[in-house]
Formats: C-alpha cells, structure tokens, sequence
C-alpha cells in the first residue's frame, strides 16, 4: 500500500455503466494510485480487482454527504483517495457533494487537491445500445423529489417538453416513488404525441443489461419494468424508430419516414 503524502488529494472518479473494458485508462491508472477508495457499496463492487491492496471505505445509498466527508478528512491526513461515482462523477455523481463538503470546510483551493476524472455516463451508454437518439439538443432531468421539489422537477419537464427538448430521465421510479414517472409522462404529452419513441435501458453494459422501446402511449404499461438503475429517454418531435432503432435526425429539415 502506498504511504499517505505530505498533501493529500481527492479524485474524483467515474468508473462508467459497467463493465471493465468502459472504463477509461486514466481511471485505473488513478485508482491505482490511490491508497484509499470511498464509495457506495456497489460502486465498490464496481471497481473489483482493482481494490487490491487498498484501504476502502463502503458506504450506502444516502450517505453521501458522509462519504464526502470522510474522503476530505483522509485526504487532508495526507492520502490519495478515489472517490468513485458510477458513470460519470460529474453527472449525478460524487463531485457535487464532494464539493459541498469542500465549500462548508472553506477550502482553500489547494489542500487536499482535487481532481476530476470522467467516465461514460448512464445517458451515454443508453443512447449507445437505443441507436442514435441523442444528434439534437437534449437534457437529463432526474424524478427524485428526495433533495429537488416536485414543482421545480415540473417546470424543469415542462419546459423541456415545450422546448422539444430530447429528455433523459434519471432515476425515474423507485419502491417508494411510484407515481413521478406516470407524472412526467403525462406532462410531456401536453406538448408531444402519443407516438413518440421512448427507450428504456437499465443496467446498462451489466449482466442483467435489459434495453426496450415504446411510446409514451405505451410507456404507462411498461412502467413496472423501470427501477433506479433505468435511464428513460423520450424522443422530440423529429425522432422515430428504424429497424428496432431510435433515431433523431441530426436536423429537422429531416423529417419522420412516412
């Protein structure tokens, strides 16, 4: 195990959707490096083989915050910690409540040092394995009304609906959050037809990969198949489906086969 340094550094690390072979070469080179990993406990599943040797710290979903904490304490104790995230830690990762952490400590910008290293996100990979939904503008919008108001949710979902915005819907439906889905759905059919492709992909690039398409007419029916690890992607206006394949023109002088 490497011996903590003088000043400790925080790296912010996202492992990407799953498998080894996405995880990029800068990645594993800092993973190495580090003689201490914090994350959730599947994310540290995540990382595997390349645990060896290393203090890790495993903790649950909810406690991040409390990771954040930890990593800026054993860093400022002079180790190099990864803080890992799943796909990307910039994108509904780590790095928000690393820095949260880093703004109440009045962090001096210098010691622990922090850097950030990027990783295929859950939108990437679903886009990757739906087809080519994502060649206009798009944005992601998370349903968890645990730390963001439903009402700020509703006018973020309106105005991308209104906009003709493609939309990725992060953490849609949960045991306890049934109804946010259904919600979002109904909103964006306001402004969008009932024809719309939306694709479905969970656990992407895992073992229990599960990727489907439908419309929001037939998104209601499939809603029992959607969990936290389900990135929903809605097509806009332009977007159809070829060969069992979502596809958004790259303009709209391209129309919608007839």
């Amino acid at each position: 195990m490497a011996e903590a340094k003088d000043k400790g550094i925080i790296y912010l690390v996202g492992l990407g959707p799953g498998g080894p072979e996405h995880l990029s070469p800068q990645a594993a080179d800092v993973i190495d490096r580090c003689d201490t990993v914090v994350g959730f406990r599947g994310y540290i599943g995540q990382a595997g083989g390349l645990l060896a040797g290393k203090d890790v710290v495993s903790m649950e979903l909810g406690q991040e915050l409390e990771r954040a904490a930890r990593a800026f304490d054993l860093a400022k104790a002079g180790h190099a910690v990864a803080v890992v995230s799943s796909g990307d830690p910039g994108i509904y990762g780590m790095s928000g409540p690393v820095f949260q952490v880093l703004t109440d400590r009045n962090w001096d910008g210098e010691d622990p040092q922090v850097e950030s290293v990027p990783g295929v996100s859950a939108i990437q990979a679903a886009a990757s394995l739906l087809g080519s939904p994502l060649m206009q503008d798009f944005c992601a919008i998370s349903l968890s009304n645990l730390m963001t108001p439903w009402e700020t949710i509703r006018l973020r979902l309106e105005s991308a609906a209104r906009g003709d915005f493609v939309i990725a819907l992060y953490n849609p439906r949960s045991q306890r959050r049934q109804w946010q889905i259904l919600e979002a759905r109904r909103i964006i059919m306001e402004h969008r037809s009932g024809g719309t492709p939306v694709g479905m992909v969970a656990d992407a690039y895992r073992a229990k990969q599960r990727v489907a398409i439908t419309d929001l007419d037939g998104l209601e029916e499939r809603c029992p198949e959607i969990d936290m690890v389900t990135t929903v992607i809605i097509g806009n206006s332009t977007t159809y489906l070829h060969q069992g394949r979502m596809v958004t023109p790259r303009g709209y002088e391209k129309k919608h086969p007839e």
